[in-house]
């Protein structure tokens, strides 16, 4: 079957043609730095081809973008904390795979958006007290390397968690663009084998779509890496906890 008729059997009206080509292209933007942005990627292609379906959908599109992002950032990577994470990640998502079929959805979003604006309002609370300290207890990090694990192969929504942990480490801009691509990167190849063997949803047909999307994905990351150099570190920090925060607010009230 060749790949026109491949792309036929999605049966995509224009309509859905567009709406998928801008989830790519924000993910590009996304994966350049803007960070929590990403819960409109994960709600359009939901909508578009059933939530556990998208899901296999969209993690060639995140492995094509996190190899530009670790290409562009690399530089810049804090490698102590992708250390401390992925080990917890790995377990959160060899869980999640357990679990995945199981565990209901609503429940699970409605969860996440608590954690998330939770975790949102006390990072408000520590700038507006302005300390520069950082969290130094070891179970924090663990429990948001399990957690981001865990909510990554569920639903590929550990973007916010991953900001959070971030923020309230005081990276500046790059560092943290930097160290979550590469920490996203190693754990997004790590879940590949589960969507192609177990759960199925990561086929030749999804990976022709992928390649059909990927120019938009490209054009979205250098565009988006354009506007994150204009973002001062302060600037940056305000504009992620806002996305997040309202990115939480769509999860709980979906």
């Amino acid at each position: 079957m060749g790949i026109e008729e491949i792309l036929q059997t999605y049966n995509l009206t224009i309509f859905k043609w567009l709406a998928i080509g801008f989830a790519a292209f924000v993910l590009g933007v996304s994966k350049s730095g803007i960070k929590g942005i990403g819960i409109l990627i994960v709600l359009i292609l939901a909508f578009v081809f059933g939530e556990k379906a998208s899901t296999g959908i969209l993690l060639p599109m995140l492995i094509s973008a996190d190899i530009l992002a670790v290409s562009y950032y690399n530089r810049h990577t804090q490698w102590k904390f992708i250390k401390m994470l992925i080990p917890w990640m790995i377990i959160g998502v060899l869980v999640g795979v357990w679990v995945g079929d199981a565990i209901s959805e609503v429940v699970f979003k409605r969860f996440m958006a608590v954690i998330i604006i939770g975790s949102i309002l006390i990072m408000w609370f520590f700038e507006k007290r302005k300390t520069t300290s950082v969290p130094s207890n070891k179970v924090f990090s663990y429990s948001t390397g399990f957690l981001a694990g865990f909510t990554t192969m569920i639903g590929n929504l550990a973007g916010p968690i991953s900001n959070v942990y971030f923020l309230a480490m005081r990276l500046p801009k790059n560092e943290f663009i930097g160290t979550a691509a590469w920490l996203f990167f190693i754990i997004n190849v790590f879940k590949l084998p589960f969507h192609f063997f177990v759960w199925k949803t990561v086929t030749k047909e999804t990976l022709v779509l992928n390649l059909t999307l990927f120019p938009a994905v490209a054009i979205g990351f250098f565009v988006g890496a354009k506007v994150v150099k204009l973002i001062s570190n302060s600037n940056y920090r305000c504009f992620i906890i806002i996305v997040t925060a309202i990115g939480g607010l769509i999860m709980l009230f979906r």
